[in-house]
Order: structure tokens, then sequence, then C-alpha cells
């Protein structure tokens, strides 16, 4: 699954190959996120709904 992520270093928005999805915080308070890194190795988090990350298929 591809997803677009906001690249820090290159200030841009990068499509990358999600890699796992993660969820942060105390159960009744969590974030969602997907995980994936760049082509040279950089990690990459993109924040997203809990919609969203359940629908996902990783």
């Amino acid at each position: 699954m591809e997803h677009k992520f906001y690249d820090v270093k290159t200030k841009s928005r990068v499509t990358a190959e999600v890699k796992e999805k993660v969820s942060y915080g105390k159960p009744g308070n969590e974030r969602y996120a997907f995980r994936a890194q760049t082509a040279d190795g950089r990690n990459l988090t993109a924040f997203v709904s809990k919609d969203t990350w359940e629908k996902a298929n990783i």
C-alpha cells in the first residue's frame, strides 16, 4: 500500500510504500500512524484517522 508522506528534509510531499502501521498513546487516547522509509533510508511517519488505519491491509 502506498501513502503520501511529508519529507521534512526535502520539504516536499513524497509517496512511499507503507512498511507498518502503529498506534501511539494510552488506550482511549491513541493516535494512529503509517511508517515508511525513503530510498536513502530515512524514516517517514504520517498520522492518519482511525478509519484509514483500520482499513489498511498491511
